[in-house]
């Protein structure tokens, strides 16, 4: 059983940053793939980034590569996500989901993929 609750969202101005952390219970962390994800008014939950239990494989959405960074230190059992020119479109609820994953390279992009979800963190980007 894995416990996530993000933090670190807030109101920025466009082209500003923001880091969200991910804090997850369990000793056992270091063995879940990790994933972010957003949900803007009205619209679906979306993929964001998503990392693998080693941290040595990441992968991004397209509107976010090249702005956003998700990492890992599983000393402290958190996970990260940086995101950089901040735009007016990257408003959303963030949240961050977790998956036992078999093996130490994998990431998963879908939402029936993950079995832990946190409770969200708001991100609001002014323009």
């Amino acid at each position: 059983q894995v416990q996530l609750v993000e933090s670190g969202g807030g109101l920025v101005q466009a082209g500003g940053s923001l880091r969200l952390s991910c804090a997850a219970s369990g000793r056992t962390f270091k063995n879940y793939a990790v994933g972010w994800f957003r949900q803007a008014p009205g619209k679906e939950r979306e993929f964001v980034a998503a990392i693998s239990r080693t941290g040595g494989n990441t992968y991004y959405a397209d509107s976010v590569k090249g702005r956003f960074t998700i990492s890992r230190d599983n000393a402290k059992n958190t996970v990260y996500l940086q995101m950089n020119s901040l735009k007016p479109e990257d408003t959303a609820v963030y949240y961050c989901a977790a998956v036992l994953s078999a093996l130490p390279s994998s990431w998963y992009t879908k939402i029936g993929q993950y079995d832990y979800w946190g409770q969200g963190t708001q991100v609001t980007v002014s323009s």
